[in-house]
């Protein structure tokens, strides 16, 4: 049994909404290790709060936040994802990498495909991707604040969108101790040196605009002496571990949620 609590947080002068999983029971001597769930494209949804209650289940407290929270949360909803989705699975792979050329883009798109679009423009932007990710950061301290947690043992997880902000936040973060990066973007790679956190990296074997550019991390981490483990899964696509929709594989997924577990004993657990 866990509970669960919805609250909010300030950063950067507006307010983000967190859903918070806690472990039943008293807290072992020095508290619970904590973990930062960070959502997908699709915002703090169903899945995310349950992934975050698995975690609890487990012994972590777990605190997921909202960082569309306003104006995104409202376009960036799963029919609004399904319908840029028919666009975009049309456009070339570089595209969303170059703002200028999206932007333009997206305006010869449907109408009623347009702001929705416009707001995976906005979050794909470099810019918007170091602001998410100081909005974790004040996450990550508000739980470190709460009296359940060890503040020496916290980590972050987050899928697609939220495994690039896991990755980020790795490297603005010194007191971070894990981070796991589901079929998420790499951090900076010159920013690589100031990680240090472990990570776990899990991808899918047909996910190639996102697997095919993991090396170039491992080589980074590896440069900068810190510790990067990954595991590539033949036949799973992208967002393979959310049973919510159709890329599902659930073999891969219980393998890495294993190797999550196992990850996280090693770099967390008293």
């Amino acid at each position: 049994m866990t509970r669960v609590e919805s609250t909010s947080l300030r950063s950067n002068g507006r307010s983000i909404d967190l859903h918070l999983a806690v472990p039943d029971g008293a807290p072992p001597p020095g508290g619970f290790p904590g973990v930062l769930v960070i959502h997908e494209i699709l915002g703090l949804d169903g899945h995310v709060k349950e992934v975050a209650g698995r975690f609890a289940e487990q012994g972590y407290v777990a605190a997921a936040p909202n960082l569309f929270t306003g104006e995104l949360q409202a376009l960036l909803t799963p029919a609004g994802v399904a319908e840029a989705m028919k666009s975009l699975a049309s456009a070339p792979p570089e595209l969303r990498r170059d703002p200028s050329r999206f932007a333009e883009w997206a305006q010869g798109q449907p109408a009623e495909r347009r702001p929705v679009l416009a707001a995976f423009g906005q979050v794909s932007q470099p810019s918007a991707h170091e602001q998410f990710a100081r909005d974790a950061l004040e996450s990550v301290r508000f739980l470190r604040a709460r009296k359940e947690v060890n503040p020496r043992r916290t980590g972050s997880l987050g899928f697609c969108f939220g495994g690039g902000i896991s990755g980020r936040l790795a490297t603005i973060d010194p007191e971070l101790r894990a981070a796991v990066i589901f079929y998420g973007q790499n951090p900076p790679l010159d920013a690589v040196p100031s990680v240090r956190a472990a990570i776990l990296g899990l991808y899918g074997g047909e996910d190639p605009g996102i697997t095919g550019t993991v090396p170039e991390l491992a080589a980074a981490m590896a440069r900068a002496g810190r510790r990067f483990e990954h595991h590539v899964y033949p036949g799973a696509k992208h967002a393979f571990f959310n049973d919510t929709r159709p890329n599902y594989h659930a073999d891969s997924a219980r393998d890495a949620w294993d190797r999550v577990l196992r990850f996280y004993r090693e770099t967390l657990a008293a």
